[in-house]
């Protein structure tokens, strides 16, 4: 199973996963000018990383995973995610739907037009999520 994961991500890098993974870096050192954009930049490097070899990983909602109520699961989360909606998440959301259409073009881009429509709805909001590989939950 983890050779096919590593095919996948091969493919998945080299058809559109290398721009996206540069796009939510660059939203992340966007968000790194300001103090307060700090836990946003951060957040974009790893759902970054993510966008760059997503087989294999999932994202879950951090309150499901610890079971604890922390910042980013609450209201100010809340908050954070209209702002980023506002900000970034749409233009990533965007750029996601537009390569998950150019996969869905092909039998064979569909799993990567799958993985697209998920980083899209990721990328409308984030904050409070948590990026896991799929083994652990």
């Amino acid at each position: 199973m983890a050779i096919f994961r590593l095919i996948f991500n091969i493919a998945w890098f080299v058809l559109g996963g290398f721009v996206m993974g540069l796009a939510w870096w660059l939203a992340g050192l966007l968000c790194f000018i300001s103090i307060i954009g700090i836990p946003f930049g951060r957040a974009c490097f790893v759902i970054g990383e993510m966008a760059f070899w997503p087989f294999g990983q999932q994202t879950v909602n951090r309150r499901q995973l610890t079971g604890e109520h922390d910042l980013g699961t609450g209201t100010m989360g809340m908050v954070g995610n209209i702002i980023w909606f506002l900000l970034f998440g749409i233009w990533l959301a965007i750029g996601h739907l537009t390569h998950a259409l150019a996969c869905f073009i092909t039998i064979i881009g569909i799993p990567f037009g799958i993985q697209h429509l998920k980083l899209a709805l990721l990328s409308l909001t984030p904050i409070g999520q948590t990026v896991v590989p799929k083994e652990q939950y």
